[in-house]
């Protein structure tokens, strides 16, 4: 009787054993076949989801997509208008030098103001003798008050000398100061050319007219500042 509990005992035993190594089998094979599987069949029931790119730990993944719609509805985008010119004042400093030059670029601007509906009243034209006396002037009128923006348009021809190295430079820095002293936008009109026919050709000739482009930038810079960076 003894021997046959002893075998019994032996042989619940020795099944167990045998289910045990079986299941130990089943589970590192489904480990090695699909471990994208067996961690997702892990989970099924944890709120949380893992990333498989590694057969280390698994790593909560966030999601990203509500922050980033946040992010995106929060940007805001502030542009000048070139059609609501209402009340916008503007004043062009012109250097007489080269003045066949600066009247063709004058024109050009002039023609833009009324293209875009800026009343003649609004514009005040400021004469000084040559490119090199611009940025004072444009200083001047930029903290007046008065004016929306102000338009600087000068020709600075190159020469046989260094003289033109220097008007440029010196327009073009005077140009740029007077719109940081002023916080009014200072637009930059002055022609830098090889000769007299570059020049020409810029201010109404077959490359167009400087003059125009830059009264059609200080309505735009006017309006932006007007309208979204007024203090």
């Amino acid at each position: 009787m003894a021997k046959s509990v002893s075998w019994s005992l032996a042989s619940s035993v020795h099944s167990q054993l045998s289910v045990s190594r079986h299941n130990h089998h089943q589970l590192e094979l489904g480990m090695r076949t699909s471990p994208l599987n067996f961690v997702k069949r892990q989970s099924l029931n944890s709120p949380l989801s893992f990333s498989s790119s590694c057969m280390g730990a698994p790593t909560p993944i966030e999601d990203t997509n509500r922050h980033h719609s946040t992010r995106t509805a929060a940007v805001r985008h502030l542009v000048g208008s070139v059609t609501k010119t209402q009340g916008l004042r503007f004043a062009v400093v012109v250097a007489r030098f080269n003045e066949i030059v600066t009247k063709a670029l004058l024109e050009g601007a002039l023609n833009t103001f009324k293209n875009y509906s800026v009343q003649e009243e609004d514009i005040d034209v400021v004469w000084v003798p040559g490119s090199f006396e611009i940025g004072v002037a444009a200083t001047k009128l930029g903290k007046s008050g008065k004016y929306n923006a102000v338009i600087c348009i000068g020709a600075v021809i190159r020469g046989d000398t260094t003289h033109y190295d220097a008007v440029a430079n010196s327009a073009a820095s005077g140009v740029l100061s007077a719109g940081l002293n002023s916080g009014i936008p200072c637009i930059f009109g002055v022609l830098t050319c090889d000769d007299m026919d570059q020049a020409l050709n810029r201010a109404g000739g077959k490359s167009g007219n400087k003059g125009a482009e830059a009264a059609l930038t200080a309505i735009e810079m006017a309006s932006l500042f007007e309208h979204h960076l007024s203090s």
